[in-house]
C-alpha cells in the first residue's frame, strides 16, 4: 500500500517537473521569420540554378542568402527581446540561440577550409551537418521536435558529404533540403509559441 501511494507520488512529481521544464522553452524564435528564411534559401537557388555560372558567383549567391536569413531571423529575436520585462533581458534568456554560435561558427571555418583546399563540393554536406549539430546542441531548450530537425539536417548532410554527385554549382537539391527543413521548424516554433501565449493567459 505504501509503496503504491510513494509510486504515485514520485509520478506526479516527474509529470510536474515535464510541464514547469515545457514551460521553460525558449519562445525568441520565430516561426514565420524562419520559413521565410527557407523560401528565401529556395528562390535563391532557382536563380543561381538558371541564371549563374561559376563556381565564386555561386557563393556570393548563398552568401546573399545566408545574410538574408540571419537578417530576417536574429531581427524576430532581437524584437522579442527588447519587448521582454526588464527582468527578463538578460544573456541567460538568450542562452538557447548562444549556444547555437560555435557550430555555426565552426561552419565558417570549414568553409574557408574548403574553398582553400578547392573542394566547394563539400559545401553543403559540412554546412547542413553543423547546422543539425547546431539544432541538437540546445534541443534541451526548445520543442522535442527540434531535436528530429537536427537528426534530418545531419542525415542530409551526411548524404551530401558522400553522394559522389554532389555539385556546389547545383544549387536546387541542397535549396530544396533547406527550405523543407526550415517550413517544419517554422511550424514547430510557430505552435509551440502559440501554446505558451495561450499558457500565459490561462495562468
Amino acid at each position: 500500500m505504501i509503496a503504491n501511494h510513494i509510486h504515485d507520488a514520485l509520478g506526479q512529481v516527474r509529470r510536474l517537473q515535464g510541464l514547469i521544464l515545457e514551460k521553460r522553452k525558449f519562445t525568441g524564435y520565430s516561426g514565420t521569420a524562419r520559413m521565410l528564411g527557407g523560401a528565401v534559401a529556395l528562390f535563391g537557388c532557382v536563380l543561381m540554378a538558371f541564371h549563374v555560372e561559376g563556381y565564386f558567383a555561386h557563393l556570393i549567391g548563398w552568401a546573399g542568402i545566408l545574410a538574408v536569413a540571419l537578417a530576417v531571423n536574429y531581427g524576430a529575436l532581437v524584437l522579442w527581446f527588447v519587448q521582454l520585462p526588464d527582468r527578463e533581458r538578460t544573456l541567460r534568456t538568450i542562452s538557447p540561440a548562444l549556444d547555437a554560435i560555435p557550430p555555426l561558427a565552426v561552419g565558417a571555418v570549414f568553409t574557408a577550409a574548403l574553398l582553400l583546399r578547392g573542394l566547394p563540393d563539400l559545401l553543403f554536406g559540412a554546412w547542413m551537418s553543423l547546422y543539425g549539430l547546431a539544432h541538437m546542441t540546445c534541443r534541451s531548450a526548445l520543442p522535442r521536435e527540434n531535436a528530429w530537425l537536427g537528426i534530418y539536417y545531419l542525415s542530409c548532410g551526411a548524404v551530401f558529404l558522400l553522394w559522389p554527385g554532389t555539385s556546389f554549382a547545383q544549387p536546387l537539391p541542397a535549396g530544396a533540403v533547406f527550405l523543407l527543413g526550415e517550413w517544419f521548424g517554422g511550424i514547430v516554433f510557430y505552435r509551440h509559441k502559440a501554446k505558451a501565449m495561450e499558457d500565459y493567459e490561462d495562468e
